[in-house]
């Protein structure tokens, strides 16, 4: 009789009603009703990181974009308005092709050069590759405007979806205490909490930092095509001065 009572106990079914433990479910709705207010506040963060991130990552590359395509156009035209020796209708050129770096920097040198009476003395190339310095300094803060912000998330969402990792365990390890279980019904959801934060924190911080670096990449890359722009209307007002003087 007895081995039969311990045999119906031994019967995995019939233990399963003394050890059975409670379900967690898996998907994005059970995840966040399983988390805890400060982890919610954690997912919340990061979320509005990844909106804010994508919004500078897409405004970045219309803005390049842009700036490429109509530099591409710009370059070809004010080299054939100056060789004639049109410099108004280089300015108008430049003036026609606002978003380009290229035409931002030319135009404040040749308005510059303009203001001095076209003369191209001494003075009116210094003052004349001043402007330029000016305008590549204000050009180059437009391109990197944002950046930072691209900078800062991704490396610091790892760091927020870290603390809400440690809040999860501790969650978990005060879901062990309060019910006076260790099984993995009693810690799934801290666990699960922990990961989740985790993860969505290493989301939003790689597509960041790839955006930075790429995005760093084309200023640097812009910097040198103004440098270069800047050193040739140089050049162009000295043979200007070269020529007057032989005349």
């Amino acid at each position: 009789m007895i081995l039969a009572h311990i045999a119906t106990f031994a019967n995995p079914a019939n233990l399963g009603l003394f050890f059975q433990e409670p379900t967690v479910g898996f998907s994005p709705l059970d995840l966040w009703h399983n988390m805890g207010n400060l982890a919610k506040a954690v997912v919340i963060i990061l979320f509005i990181m990844s909106i804010w991130s994508l919004a500078v990552i897409i405004d970045r590359w219309l803005y390049f974009s842009a700036a490429r395509k109509q530099s591409r156009e710009f370059a070809p035209r004010v080299a054939g308005a100056l060789r004639d020796g049109k410099l108004d209708e280089a300015i108008k050129v430049a003036d026609r092709n606002k978003k380009s770096h290229l035409a931002e920097v030319v135009t404040a040198g040749l308005q510059e050069f303009r203001v001095s009476g076209g003369m191209a003395s001494e003075e009116t190339i210094e003052s004349s590759q001043r402007a330029l310095e000016r305008a590549e300094a204000i050009v180059h803060a437009k391109l990197k405007r944002g950046l930072s912000v691209l900078a800062t998330i991704g490396s610091t969402a790892p760091f927020v979806g870290l603390f809400g990792t440690v809040v999860g365990i501790l969650n978990a390890f005060q879901q062990i205490a309060t019910q006076k279980t260790s099984g993995i019904g009693a810690v799934a959801g801290g666990i699960s909490e922990a990961l989740v934060t985790t993860a969505f924190g290493l989301l939003v911080a790689i597509p960041a930092v790839m955006a930075f670096n790429y995005f760093t990449g084309r200023v640097e890359a812009f910097d040198v095509e103004m440098d270069n722009s800047s050193s040739e209307l140089i050049d162009y007002f000295l043979k200007q001065s070269a020529r007057r003087t032989t005349v």
